[in-house]
């Protein structure tokens, strides 16, 4: 996968501890595999407490005591500087889903939302190829890109509770799955039986940024 043109993201701090690097959108894949590609160069490097991933973006946090603020943000630069243009094909992960009933309550809803019958939603949703942009929310917790527009939907208005593990959600424009049960506010079309979270796996989570993912009907 090669990037069309060179991007001129945007740097600035976050508080006396944090430097953040920051792409315009729209959201483009390769972007996101570029800056997963940075995010392992500069925590394998050992000078930044911590490494966080978010949409089109990329924070280091760092000890002020250890690394001071301009040499912290010159490793920043530095590293979009020497990421490789030219990305590796990603990981291909398929989600066998059982969809709707019991497993998606809010099928019909979405359904509704698109004027397409819930058999639609199920082909429309099962024929894209998704893209993980970040990891977050929750251990595990995958943020998709790829989710055709027809079935963009807004959030429930008032989240559940409690969401089952491995639930798939759509929220707005993009899909994910739930790896533990927890509240959630995304509307839940289907469940998949594939555990995505293991705190004793080496990475813990199944699914990583810039992984290709796949949705498979039961």
């Amino acid at each position: 996968m090669l990037l069309a043109q060179e991007p001129q993201p945007n740097f600035c701090f976050m508080g006396e501890a944090a430097a953040v690097l920051q792409l315009d959108p729209p959201i483009q894949p390769a972007l996101q595999a570029r800056l997963w590609a940075v995010a392992q160069a500069l925590l394998a490097g050992g000078r930044f407490v911590d490494v966080v991933m978010g949409m089109h973006n990329l924070t280091v946090v760092f000890d002020p005591i250890r690394l001071c603020a301009d040499e912290a943000m010159q490793k920043l630069q530095q590293g979009w500087r020497s990421a490789p243009k030219r990305i590796v094909a990603p990981r291909q992960r398929v989600l066998r889903v059982r969809y709707g009933a019991e497993h998606g309550p809010d099928l019909a809803l979405v359904a509704q939302h698109a004027d397409l019958s819930p058999d639609e939603v199920i082909g429309l949703h099962a024929s894209a190829a998704y893209t993980v942009a970040f990891v977050g929310f929750q251990p595990g917790f995958a943020y998709l890109m790829g989710l055709p527009e027809a079935l963009h939907t807004p959030r429930r208005a008032t989240p559940r509770p409690r969401v089952p593990a491995g639930s798939v959600g759509i929220g707005g424009a993009q899909t994910g799955v739930y790896p533990t049960q927890s509240p959630g506010g995304w509307q839940l079309i289907g469940r998949v039986e594939q555990p995505l979270f293991d705190p004793q796996e080496d990475p813990p989570g199944w699914l990583q940024a810039g992984d290709m993912v796949r949705f498979e009907p039961i």
